[in-house]
């Protein structure tokens, strides 16, 4: 009687610290999505501004069509990337393209004190900021669910939940160099 006593125990403790092993993972998982959901909210007010962004500088900037080329094809990345890894390089793209942008429109004293076009600027700054700071937030917690999956004796319920490792939001090689500001204001002053 003892020896069945001591097997239920057994198996009840086994299968509560199952169900907990579960949750945690499940609630570490939907961590990930409702980090991803607040940048993709961000990504979606920054890609709202741009068309305003650029129709304001048009008639500014008719030289530099590459400069908002780059920004419109970034937009329209932006918009048709359809999974997180694909939104991912989309918003580095847009990231890069908006920082050439801004450089360039340094070159342009009119059109830095156009008041639509400074708080254009400063709304999509703040919007940089704020998807910066929620990547950092994602990329916190796809750590913790890529190490908690890892580790035993997660690791064997996250087999069994056909769990994999997350992707981190990454910078690209691209952004990793410093941004060659003088050559782009030296652009835009020649053209002005």
């Amino acid at each position: 009687m003892l020896d069945y006593a001591a097997l239920v125990l057994l198996i009840a403790g086994a299968a509560i610290y199952a169900a907990i092993v579960y949750n945690g993972l499940v609630r570490l998982q939907n961590e990930i999505r409702r980090a991803w959901a607040n940048i993709d909210v961000l990504l979606k007010q920054r890609h709202d501004e741009v068309p305003n962004l650029v129709a304001c500088v048009k008639g500014y900037m008719d030289h530099e069509r590459q400069t908002l080329e780059a920004v419109t094809q970034a937009r329209a990345a932006s918009v048709n990337a359809a999974s997180i890894p694909q939104k991912a390089q989309a918003d580095l793209l847009m990231t890069g393209a908006l920082r050439s942008f801004f450089a360039v429109a340094e070159g342009y004293p009119q059109l830095k004190a156009n008041q639509n076009f400074l708080a254009l600027q400063n709304r999509i700054s703040e919007l940089e900021e704020r998807i910066a700071d929620r990547r950092e937030f994602f990329n916190d917690d796809v750590y913790t669910y890529n190490t908690r999956i890892a580790q035993l004796p997660e690791v064997f319920m996250a087999r069994l939940m056909k769990l994999r490792p997350q992707d981190m939001f990454r910078v690209n090689e691209q952004e990793r160099q410093p941004s060659n500001v003088k050559a782009l204001l030296a652009r835009g002053q020649g053209t002005a």
